[in-house]
């Protein structure tokens, strides 16, 4: 897959992973906290209009819209002003040192 960078606003850099005819998922770069690993992706118009309303997502779901991202990944939140902005997290596995790269806020 072809990798690009966009960007989204300020603060946001995305790279583009996935080619479909009339489907672009956008995948933000991973950042972290003290226990969990974040990114959020975003949906086409086309494809957002299939997210289901004012409830999270299971795993088979998210994936049966064409989101692809390594096991262990859980739809945690809403953004109600972006519904088409899917939140996801994971938990981080314990290591002494954040991994290389690792977007630590407040640091």
């Amino acid at each position: 897959p072809e990798s690009v960078l966009q960007p989204l606003s300020a603060c946001w850099c995305l790279r583009q992973t996935e080619r479909m005819p009339n489907l672009q998922i956008q995948y933000s770069e991973k950042y972290w906290d003290d226990v969990y690993e974040y990114r959020h992706v975003i949906l086409p118009r086309d494809v957002a209009s299939h997210v289901p309303r004012g409830r999270l997502m299971s795993e088979d779901e998210w994936r049966s819209l064409g989101v692809q991202q390594s096991r262990g990944w859980e739809h945690y939140a809403i953004h109600k002003p972006e519904p088409h902005i899917l939140l996801f997290r994971r938990e981080l596995k314990k290591s002494p040192n954040p991994p290389p790269g690792a977007v630590i806020p407040g640091q």
